[in-house]
């Protein structure tokens, strides 16, 4: 659905830009020397946009080291101190807040003239955790009462003609995040920031992720997206580019597809399919590899791949650019894949 273009930093989000992927520092702000090395790793993981806790002054004082050693966009997120939102705007190349909680009127005021002469756009970041509790006794934790939330603090924004906002409607319920986005992209047209908040660990929080934020993209609804897993965010950076390639809205990097394997199966699929992905993780050549076990579908898969390779008795078929080059050692795969990715 088409949306507000907001200009962050050197990016855009919504418009026809395209579906970013962003994460989350989880080290102490005002340890800057910490936070720029974690965020360089995000970095070279593919993050585009990344957000820095801002709890205390200290830490919006830090954000302007953190900005001057990092290469993409820093968003910082503040709450209820009016003072760190207008420090944190003379650094940040967006704000996180809830105008709601940040202070009076005339405070709220003073941020949105800060961001505006910044030209630095305004999140707004609702949770089903903590809305403001007038709307939760009217309306209860629903995805309904998410709108209403959102809807205020943009009213908020609105009334001090501020209008670069982005807007997020997060819930560890699965099923309320999507209403509540649904709901919202058929009234508004900010652009939406969709990831399912406490989701868990890396293995649940992915899955929990990649369903939410998946079915939204699929119906054309999202401008960027954050992975929210507990532990290393490099890892939500990784779960979030699978998302967007795996519905191709996104091209970059090694696509491996591979084979389920049965007793067909004449290699070892899953180990070559780890070792591959865990040694091109850095790659942003666009290449796809499929690795299948034997010749029921492997064939069919390889010729629709850059590199293919299928499984037999005594070695395996190579197939590049969709073409049959001829037969290798079990032992080979890896290494003549990984050879043809970095032609």
């Amino acid at each position: 659905m088409k949306t507000k273009k907001i200009k962050v930093g050197s990016m855009h989000i919504g418009g026809n830009a395209p579906i970013s992927v962003q994460s989350m520092t989880n080290t102490d702000t005002k340890d800057t020397g910490a936070t720029v090395r974690q965020i360089r790793s995000l970095e070279k993981a593919g993050c585009e946009l990344v957000r820095v806790s801002a709890p205390d002054m200290e830490s919006a004082k830090a954000l302007k080291e953190i900005k001057k050693g990092i290469n993409i966009p820093l968003a910082a997120d503040v709450h209820f101190d009016y003072r760190i939102a207008l420090e944190a705007a003379m650094h940040a190349d967006k704000l996180r807040i809830n105008p709601g909680n940040i202070g009076s009127r005339e405070k709220i005021k003073e941020v949105a003239k800060a961001c505006k002469e910044r030209r630095i756009p305004i999140r707004i970041g609702v949770n089903l955790g903590s809305l403001e509790k007038d709307i939760e006794a009217k309306l209860g934790l629903t995805a309904s009462a998410m709108v209403e939330s959102a809807s205020r603090h943009i009213r908020i924004l609105e009334d001090n003609d501020f209008f670069d906002i982005i807007v997020s409607l997060k819930a560890s319920d699965v099923h309320k995040m999507i209403e509540a986005n649904r709901i919202f992209a058929k009234r508004f047209s900010y652009p939406l920031h969709l990831g399912v908040t406490e989701a868990g660990s890396v293995y649940t929080g992915t899955i929990k992720n990649a369903v939410g934020i998946g079915i939204l993209l699929e119906e054309g609804i999202g401008n960027t997206i954050r992975v929210s897993l507990s532990g290393d965010p490099v890892e939500e950076v990784k779960a979030g580019w699978k998302i967007l390639e795996a519905l191709d809205l996104r091209q970059g990097g090694v696509k491996v597809t591979a084979c389920p394997t049965c007793a067909r199966s004449n290699i070892d699929v899953a180990s070559i399919c780890e070792e591959i992905e865990r040694k091109t993780a850095n790659v942003k050549k666009a290449v796809k590899v499929a690795v299948m076990g034997c010749a029921v579908n492997g064939p069919g898969e390889a010729k629709e791949s850059d590199i293919g390779v299928v499984g037999g008795k005594d070695g395996a078929l190579l197939y590049i650019d969709r073409e049959k080059k001829g037969k290798i050692g079990k032992d080979k795969v890896v290494d003549r894949v990984l050879k043809e990715i970095m032609k």
